[in-house]
């Protein structure tokens, strides 16, 4: 039997929803028994937009403020042919960017 180690590295503008995935990945890998590292938290990057409120130039110069923030966390499977084929059929939610790189 080939074993393999997949790093799954995950991103998301909502970090309760990245951290429900990571939750899942980590029940499949403990049903499975393969060892697992992490979830481990990278920096988060934040997106700043100011943008001036009023559209034409005339009157006072107030600006708004938008920011996103882009939160990652990234885990390291052992893992075997099985629990690859059920970390392939977790749904991932909305908004939530999955990258798995698996080495043998």
């Amino acid at each position: 039997m080939v074993s393999y180690k997949a790093r799954i590295s995950l991103s998301g503008s909502e970090h309760k929803v990245v951290d429900d995935v990571c939750v899942e990945i980590k029940a499949i890998a403990s049903r499975t028994g393969v060892e697992v590292h992490g979830p481990v938290p990278l920096p988060t990057k934040r997106l700043q937009v100011p943008v001036r409120k009023s559209p034409d130039g005339e009157g006072s110069p107030t600006w708004d403020r938008w920011e996103m923030r882009v939160h990652k966390r990234l885990i390291d499977v052992d893992a075997d042919e099985r629990t690859l084929r059920q970390l392939m059929r977790i749904a991932i939610p909305d908004g939530v960017q999955i990258e798995i790189q698996i080495k043998s």
